[in-house]
């Protein structure tokens, strides 16, 4: 059965076959014809677009969402839907107020869209269960007080530790209430996705952070339901720290050398997930490249402690073709294998021009981003410079590039950026997957005006 793969796997057993996990997000929606928003609103259609999934991709586990808003907006958050991504966060109610939600807005199975999520829940489960392990994903405590105050959270940390402590304490309570509802829908496992650890230090995580991620993988854990934690961006300094929270598995994207990070997993006895890349290889990639990157991981790393997944949420317009190469590969690696023996990838340099920042009137600042609209870090990174605009706005200028499009996934590979998302002033590589505040950014802005 699928699904003992992936209990296999989060057990820590040896296995026969790696696990495979498709992160078909709103992508789902899209194999049935529906806008990311269509189905993230209505139950039906999550079951008919997962269906369609299990069929086409041959999952051994299967997210029912992937939607990190869905806490946020029952706290009062204002979101932003879209047709072919999950909602954004556009509003932030604890903003300029150091204050607490109130106790009684903590979710319950009545709150929000939940009802709808926990009817998709269910009516998933009783449809390919059986066969396939079902993903609950929760926003992670330190994602959710992002959405909650906003950038003015990485500020806090530095100087109001205390209030930072009590509202991830909070935040805590509310990823432990998701997975009670999740898990009592029938959930398999719940994965705890915060992409905003790895904007954190190591010192901050465990000083500020890592006692209410404990809190939420021990009672998952007491639930006798596995737990995973799902992490974006270049986590790499991070991976011991996710490690000592306790989750059964731990997911990162293609900024993270999985076969280096699972040394570390495998110490801890911790299943690692990963790392298809998302848009060079499945969204813009052919076949053959999907293949090869399956390939290239499974011959990387012993098979152990291993799930085989995207990097993260799948991209809406990723091909279905490129999907089914991912799950073939997984499947019959030998055969791919096989298909591929000959096959040299072909890269698509386009011709770019990069800014004359020697003459430039104004300092150029320069965001090398995933996707604003999906990636949180990528927001929050976007956002320390939209905050802080208005106060350089006479001495700088921003640019926005979005690792989607072709042309910026060339000028991120001219540039020589290895991760995202990252910030450069005049060309100088300055944050490397983390947010700046807002006065360490416009210090720096206005040293470059003055050389």
């Amino acid at each position: 059965m699928s699904k003992e793969l992936i209990f296999k796997a989060l057990r820590h057993e040896e296995m026969s076959e790696v696990p495979w996990v498709p992160f078909a997000g709103v992508h789902a929606g899209q194999l049935k014809g529906f806008t990311a928003e269509e189905m993230l609103k209505d139950a039906d259609k999550i079951v008919e677009s997962l269906k369609e999934v299990n069929k086409l991709y041959m999952p051994d586990g299967l997210p029912i969402v992937f939607d990190l808003q869905i806490e946020a907006e029952i706290l009062g958050c204002d979101l932003l839907w879209a047709k072919d991504n999950p909602p954004s966060v556009k509003s932030h109610p604890l903003a300029g107020e150091k204050t607490l939600p109130c106790s009684c807005k903590m979710p319950t199975a009545e709150s929000g869209r939940i009802p709808m999520i926990l009817d998709a829940m269910r009516k998933t489960k009783a449809a390919i269960g059986d066969e396939v392990a079902l993903y609950g994903l929760i926003c992670g405590p330190f994602t959710l007080a992002s959405h909650l105050r906003g950038s003015d959270i990485f500020m806090d940390m530095i100087k109001d530790t205390k209030y930072v402590k009590e509202l991830m304490s909070f935040c805590g309570m509310v990823a432990c209430k998701m997975s009670e509802l999740y898990i009592d829908a029938g959930m398999d496992v719940i994965a705890v996705v915060d992409p905003l650890v790895s904007q954190v230090s190591p010192k901050h995580i465990e000083k500020l952070l890592a006692e209410s991620f404990t809190g939420v993988f021990d009672y998952i854990r007491s639930r006798n339901v596995f737990s995973s934690f799902f992490v974006c961006g270049n986590a790499t300094k991070q991976i011991e720290s996710m490690c000592k929270m306790g989750p059964d598995g731990v997911s990162v994207d293609e900024n993270v050398d999985l076969a280096a990070a699972k040394v570390t997993t495998d110490q801890y006895n911790i299943t690692m997930g990963g790392n298809i890349p998302l848009t060079t290889t499945m969204l813009h990639g052919t076949q053959e490249d999907n293949i090869k990157s399956v390939i290239e991981i499974l011959d990387s790393v012993d098979h152990k402690n291993l799930i085989i997944s995207p990097g993260c949420d799948m991209p809406y317009a990723t091909p279905m073709e490129n999907t089914i190469a991912c799950a073939q590969a997984v499947k019959n690696p030998e055969s791919s294998r096989e298909l591929i023996k000959n096959y040299e990838a072909v890269v698509d340099d386009i011709d770019i021009e990069i800014p004359d920042y020697a003459n430039s009137e104004k300092v150029i600042i320069e965001l090398f981003l995933i996707d604003p609209d999906q990636c949180a870090a990528c927001t929050y990174m976007q956002n320390s410079v939209l905050d802080a605009y208005d106060e350089i706005k006479d001495i700088a200028e921003y640019r926005i590039y979005k690792y989607f499009i072709k042309e910026d996934i060339a000028r991120t590979r001219k540039m020589g950026i290895k991760n995202l998302p990252s910030m450069c002033i005049n060309g100088d590589l300055k944050w490397i997957s983390i947010i700046p505040s807002r006065e360490e950014l416009v210090n720096t802005v206005r040293e470059y005006s003055k050389k």
